[in-house]
């Protein structure tokens, strides 16, 4: 009676030429494999990352495996549970479990870091604030598309300002109630009543407006939010409206000054500011998107008709996110294959530069990104690794 091949299920090849009482999980596709251990692909994944500077992926090069091995092999065994290893894993999440690695994320861990970032900066983190101190990998924008799309076991419809407001005593400005000129001087109306003075953006909190601060409702006026004209101040609106006495609170500007700032805000944290950047460090009472603002509307001694974001692509060659030149698939699949020709790999968001894009400063996390949010005339909804996909030659 012929001997019964075995169930590659199981991994116990039994075929002729092998005798019982040999090993099981030896043999399959006609070539030894051993079997193996999470304590082993912990070990192969971290001489990996000494030898290449990344973590592995499943369709790694076989960069610190032993001869005849590979990551997607070992991907495999992991999900069909072969080789002695438990089944249901992955790599990606057998890194993110005992490396650290992304993986599935959750408003409890997220939340953890936001606490983590308040403490450290004394700010609360926006999808601008690069990324997530101690934690490799991960970045406040990736996580931001994340809560919205959906992604990596979040439930979507999310943004870190919405989860931040909704668990942290942060206030999300993008769902703050609409406010009205006349609304605000009705407040300050009820504020001169009960204290015998016109409030300044000192003054706390709205009395008559659970929630709200003065301080909040002169950066509203001053930078055009929630509804209101923009490029006024408190007092300048106090002193047409009820004739109370103006108060100089904002100092002229110039662009050398600006660009100062600007210098040392990505000396200190590595990239340059934006709008919701928060305070100028070391410039008490400044804030970046009050300086972006004076920039458009020509306050403060400025010329009108520029931004920060020009300003810097212009002087310090920052990339404009609002002036970025407009994407095609077929140009990013283009850029992909000659990835491929040079590096032997495809990309992925964490690959860096794309050294064949015109302008520089071209990263495919910016190209992933844009998928995914439907900018620079791409359809949105997408990833990096399914428009790649099919550039991919079929084997």
């Amino acid at each position: 009676m012929s001997a019964r091949r075995g169930t590659g299920e199981q991994g116990e090849g039994t075929g002729s030429g092998r005798g019982p009482g040999k090993p099981r999980g030896r043999r399959r596709g006609g070539r030894s494999r051993r079997l193996m251990t999470i304590r082993e692909i912990l070990e192969w994944a971290d001489e990996h990352r000494r030898l290449t500077g990344r973590w592995p992926r499943f369709n790694s090069k076989p960069k610190g495996l032993p001869i005849g091995e590979t990551w997607g092999a070992i991907q495999s065994a992991l999900g069909r549970g072969l080789r002695g290893l438990p089944r249901g894993l992955t790599l990606a999440r057998l890194l993110a479990e005992h490396r650290g690695l992304r993986g599935p994320l959750t408003p409890e861990r997220i939340l953890a870091w936001a606490d983590a970032h308040h403490a450290a900066t004394g700010r609360w983190p926006t999808r601008a604030s690069g990324r997530v101190r101690g934690v490799e990998g991960e970045s406040w924008a990736a996580i931001d598309l994340a809560l919205l799309r959906g992604r990596r076991g979040l439930p979507g419809g999310s943004s870190v300002p919405r989860l931040l407001a909704a668990s942290r005593p942060v206030r999300n400005v993008h769902t703050l109630p609409r406010l009205t000129l006349e609304q605000v001087v009705a407040w300050a109306d009820a504020y001169h009543a009960k204290t015998g003075r016109w409030p300044r953006s000192r003054s706390g909190r709205v009395a008559v407006a659970p929630g709200e601060t003065w301080s909040a409702v002169e950066s509203a006026l001053f930078q055009g939010l929630r509804g209101l004209p923009g490029g006024m101040t408190l007092s300048q609106l106090l002193a047409e409206r009820r004739g109370a006495p103006a108060i100089q609170t904002s100092r002229p500007l110039t662009v050398d000054q600006i660009l100062a700032w600007a210098d040392a805000h990505r000396a200190a944290t590595g990239h340059w500011p934006v709008e919701d950047s928060g305070p100028v460090s070391g410039a008490p009472g400044e804030s970046w998107g009050a300086i972006s603002l004076a920039l458009t509307k020509g306050l403060r001694g400025l010329s009108a008709g520029s931004s920060l974001a020009r300003l810097l692509a212009e002087r310090r060659g920052a990339r404009n996110p609002k002036g970025l030149p407009r994407l095609t698939i077929k140009q990013i699949r283009a850029w992909a294959r000659a990835y491929r020709s040079a590096t032997g790999r495809w990309p992925t968001p964490q690959s860096g530069p794309v050294a064949e894009a015109p302008a520089p400063g071209e990263t495919w996390a910016a190209i992933h990104s844009a998928l995914g949010r439907g900018h620079r005339g791409l359809p949105g909804g997408l990833s990096l690794a399914r428009v790649v996909r099919p550039a991919r030659p079929r084997r």
